[in-house]
């Protein structure tokens, strides 16, 4: 067992309070993991998201809930949708509604326990929405806090949780900076997306990239230089989701924007 002060000196607490380990402060450049044939698997899963492609229908939200067992009226979700409304005062809105699983169905921003804000459509400067999920990072913080080894990654860099193996502890939920892992509502252990990975091992696409009707949600191999998402990633201008803190993530965004958290 790591000791409190080993882990506090191979360590250091940024933004909100997050251990980082120092190494892990180097950006990521993918063109370094493309590269990287040495390690056990000539295959590194990458999921590459279009947002201007993104309508925020919720057909992703609704098959990911099915395919994956989460009730499907929980206020939990694998994936999930965000809305951006940017007013022309700078103010920046956010709301995702049930994860958008059924879409977003009222022009008025979604403020929870706040209620409905209309925005009038003069005073909007853009809108656009951005799916999130778990970003199978790199470097991720969630494997290096689990006590009991339940959240471990593959071979192929895809992060996976045994839940017979998982206590509870909520270490990996609190270590996440995306926000991405919860309890399962029936299993009581932690959850999150995993790229549907019993899907992708046996030649199949993840059901959200299936269900998507307009092509924004993408997976492919970074090893492979013929990959059509691989060759979008190492020639497009592309960004990530936090790269400040240094968990190199493999979920690809095009069409970014700075309004994004």
């Amino acid at each position: 067992m790591i000791s409190r002060r080993s882990f506090c000196k191979k360590s250091i607490l940024i933004l909100g309070g997050i251990a980082v380990p120092l190494a892990a402060l180097e950006l990521f450049d993918p063109k370094k993991l493309a590269a990287d044939r040495s390690g056990p698997s000539t295959v590194r899963w990458v999921f590459l998201v279009d947002t201007h492609k993104c309508v925020g229908c919720g057909f992703c939200v609704k098959a990911c809930k099915i395919e994956n067992e989460i009730p499907y009226d929980a206020n939990v979700s694998r994936t999930w949708v965000e809305r951006y409304v940017v007013t022309r005062d700078g103010k920046v809105h956010i709301d995702s509604p049930k994860a958008a699983r059924d879409g977003f169905t009222s022009t008025s921003i979604d403020q929870g326990a706040l209620g409905m804000l209309k925005i009038e459509n003069n005073d909007i400067d853009k809108a656009f929405f951005v799916p999130k999920l778990c970003n199978q990072c790199d470097n991720p913080p969630c494997v290096q806090v689990c006590p009991v080894g339940a959240t471990y990654q593959t071979s192929d860099g895809v992060v996976l949780v045994d839940r017979s193996w998982c206590i509870g502890c909520g270490y990996c939920v609190m270590a996440c900076p995306y926000g991405v892992r919860f309890f399962h509502p029936v299993y009581h252990a932690a959850e999150k997306c995993n790229f549907c990975y019993h899907r992708i091992s046996k030649g199949m696409k993840p059901v959200c990239v299936e269900a998507c009707p307009f092509g924004a949600r993408r997976i492919g191999n970074i090893r492979d230089p013929d990959d059509p998402v691989t060759r979008i990633i190492m020639t497009e201008r592309v960004n990530v989701l936090k790269e400040e803190y240094g968990t190199k993530p493999q979920v690809f965004y095009v069409g970014l924007t700075r309004e994004v958290k």
